[in-house]
């Protein structure tokens, strides 16, 4: 490989109330979880986000493992073991060992919950994001899953400071962007025959939310959440698409399952 490149994969399928996502919205709505898979030339394979933990497939287990009525909430019964991260990337040919750096854009649930299986890969998050998982606050504890952060103290975690190009050659550049989370991050890859995309992760949770400012309910800060739109609108207009995490149409224009853009 001499180019960086780019596919996603599904790995948490949810079917919630759309109102869990954009606050006040009807109906119910199914979303994907996005993950992005990145090999870089130089510095191998890099995760952006690890999704549901493969613990959530296990009904048995499942609900103590995230919390009484969490599964229900995020209507969570159609993920499976074969969606978990690590089982996705056996699929694409990939080893878990083979993976060098895990990238959260926060540590929510479906976000972090495959953090432990990547024991030698280095994990990269904001400090804010780490220290406020860890002693989130008591309306925001259900969606911070602390079964997901077991093994946390054991790994080798690069904790980082607003904005940082991750590799000094430009190919991936994080930016700081609270709102959802305080220390919630986007990725800006500059792709060689794409150019440059940003994957958004919860920046918005549904497009229709998200173009018209409406907050979703577990947002950390609706004010920061705002300020932050209004930068990705601005990246948008200049010509950088964002993707957001959980909206069924963006996922669905992005590489997926080993299909790559680079």
């Amino acid at each position: 490989m001499s180019k960086l490149r780019l596919t996603v994969l599904d790995a948490g399928p949810l079917n919630p109330d759309k109102n869990k996502l954009v606050a006040f919205a009807p109906g119910r709505v199914a979303v994907p979880t996005t993950v992005g898979v990145i090999e870089h030339p130089r510095h191998g394979v890099v995760l952006w986000d690890t999704g549901i933990s493969p613990v959530v497939a296990d009904p048995d287990r499942g609900d103590a493992y995230w919390g009484a009525g969490l599964r229900d909430a995020f209507g969570a019964h159609g993920f499976t073991r074969a969606h978990a991260v690590d089982a996705q990337l056996e699929r694409l040919g990939i080893k878990p060992a083979e993976v060098r750096y895990v990238v959260y854009s926060h540590l929510h649930l479906d976000h972090a919950g495959g953090m432990s299986c990547f024991p030698g890969a280095v994990h990269v998050v904001q400090r804010d994001e780490i220290r406020y998982a860890l002693w989130p606050d008591a309306w925001t504890r259900p969606v911070y899953c602390q079964n997901d952060f077991q093994d946390i103290r054991t790994l080798d975690i690069l904790e980082l400071d607003g904005d940082f190009d991750l590799f000094g050659d430009g190919s991936l550049r994080l930016l700081k962007t609270p709102g959802h989370a305080p220390g919630h991050q986007a990725l800006l890859l500059d792709l060689a025959q794409r150019g440059r995309v940003c994957l958004g992760a919860d920046v918005g949770h549904q497009r229709d939310g998200y173009e018209a400012m409406v907050p979703m309910p577990w947002d950390w800060s609706t004010s920061a959440m705002s300020m932050t739109r209004m930068r990705m609108r601005q990246m948008e207009r200049a010509g950088i698409p964002v993707f957001l995490c959980h909206d069924a149409g963006d996922f669905d224009k992005l590489p997926r399952d080993g299909a790559f853009w680079d």
